[in-house]
């Protein structure tokens, strides 16, 4: 069994919105209601956990009235890592794989979603997209964490773009977030998770340094790059409208 959990805690400020931000309409509808789309028709959880804050689950769950969810309270914005760990009491014994998904992530589709769900996992597995460059559309990716890999192509860690060196930052293997975890790896780990960074938040993503520190094998799979594009701000929403006409 897969359990997914979906982030969707955070504030639509750099959108120029009052809105939480996963409400932010693309083409005249909230665009975490694309991503739930593909969530239902991949049947991989029939009630997905869904992390939101205290401010926002109130009209969250009023949009989403008409998915089957189980909501979280993240009552501080600490970082994904912290977001993940406000589920871990509804993961417990009877899910194999934790699946994490991000609500301001439209395009990602339902076959995506079965594969990533069905791999098995020594650790974790992270999704990414290879891109050519960071020219027109993809300028969007620009400011995302990238994928470091050692001399023998292995995944190593997951550099995030604040965090990252000049060096790093020519990288164009690009993180995208989305992870799918070993259940009880994940919870013997969390909380090995420190804000030792320019955020001081607990980074999910760390978790990929972790496993690779252990020995593990980090799986890693790669999906087209429009399939991969969030949306972070109103450049980047508009870069997305145009994609869907």
């Amino acid at each position: 069994m897969t359990r997914i959990i979906i982030l969707a805690a955070g504030k639509g400020t750099r959108m120029d919105s009052e809105l939480p931000k996963v409400l932010v309409p693309l083409k005249g509808r909230p665009m975490i209601k694309y991503l739930m789309d593909s969530v239902v028709a991949s049947g991989v959880d029939p009630k997905p956990l869904i992390v939101v804050s205290p401010d926002n689950k109130e009209i969250i769950s009023q949009e989403l009235a008409d998915y089957q969810l189980e909501y979280l309270i993240q009552d501080k914005q600490l970082g994904t890592g912290h977001a993940v760990s406000c589920a871990t009491d509804y993961l417990g014994e009877g899910a194999d794989n934790v699946l994490v998904l991000y609500g301001d992530q439209p395009f990602l589709k339902c076959d995506s979603i079965k594969k990533f769900a069905t791999l098995k996992q020594d650790a974790l597995t992270i999704m990414s997209t290879l891109l050519e460059d960071f020219n027109d559309w993809r300028q969007n990716f620009y400011h995302l964490g990238r994928i470091i890999r050692d001399a023998k192509g292995n995944v190593q860690k997951i550099r995030e773009f604040k965090d990252a060196n000049d060096e790093e930052k020519l990288v164009t293997e690009i993180n995208l977030g989305f992870m799918c975890f070993n259940n009880d790896w994940l919870l013997k780990n969390l909380d090995k998770l420190k804000n030792d960074n320019n955020q001081q938040e607990y980074y999910l993503t760390d978790l990929v340094k972790i496993a690779f520190n252990e020995g593990r094998v980090i799986g890693s799979i790669l999906i087209e790059s429009h399939e991969a594009l969030g949306i972070n701000s109103v450049k980047d929403l508009n870069v997305a409208e145009s994609l869907l006409s």
